[in-house]
């Protein structure tokens, strides 16, 4: 079994501009996204972490960094990176539904099979490198504790896949900036999700 500290980065300008669609850009913390990793490096002390594991992406990275308080042990994946949103990059909701619909309640309905603003990822897509990746960690790091540091899509299409859920209901499921969701994965017993958003 390893238990996870699986962690959303801290909050961005994207975040903060009524929630606009951060994928692939790769843009800073805000300062308040600061201020919650320098939070959550508080709440992180009472874990002794094996590995860290981010996102190679600025937000996610620095939110690990400052989280874990050892830079130097963060180790950037691919496979953690946020779901390419295609043609919603940079766009609120609102914006890109109104510029075409139907791309929006083919997401909703199915996305495993339809992408992400058209030309994204699709969910089966994100949920295969992330099985890859934490599979991986099962079969290296048995009994360790580790922290991951993602994003809000990818964190939440895993545990989704993970809770057996449909993947179109992922949206039910918030993880808030730089809050702490404590997990364990095992071969034999499988997920376990023990806190959400501490």
């Amino acid at each position: 079994m390893i238990t996870i500290c699986l962690l959303r980065h801290g909050e961005t300008a994207y975040n903060a501009d009524g929630n606009k669609y951060c994928g692939r850009t790769d843009i800073e913390l805000t300062e308040k996204g600061l201020q919650q990793a320098n939070r959550m490096n508080e709440l992180l002390k009472e874990f002794s972490f094996d590995h860290i594991f981010s996102s190679p992406l600025k937000r996610a990275k620095n939110t690990a960094a400052i989280a874990s308080g050892e830079e130097a042990r963060v180790v950037a994946d691919e496979r953690l990176i946020e779901v390419d949103f295609g043609n919603w990059e940079g766009k609120r909701s609102d914006e890109f539904i109104a510029e075409d619909p139907e791309s929006w309640d083919n997401w909703l309905s199915n996305p495993e099979e339809h992408a992400a603003g058209r030309t994204g990822e699709t969910a089966k897509q994100v949920i295969e490198r992330l099985n890859s990746f934490y599979n991986e960690l099962m079969e290296k790091y048995d009994g360790k504790t580790i922290l991951v540091v993602g994003h809000n899509g990818v964190n939440r299409l895993f545990m989704s896949s993970q809770l057996g859920m449909p993947l179109k209901n992922y949206r039910k499921i918030v993880q808030e900036n730089s809050a702490l969701t404590l997990i364990t994965l095992d071969k034999h017993k499988g997920f376990n999700l023990l806190k959400l958003n501490a």
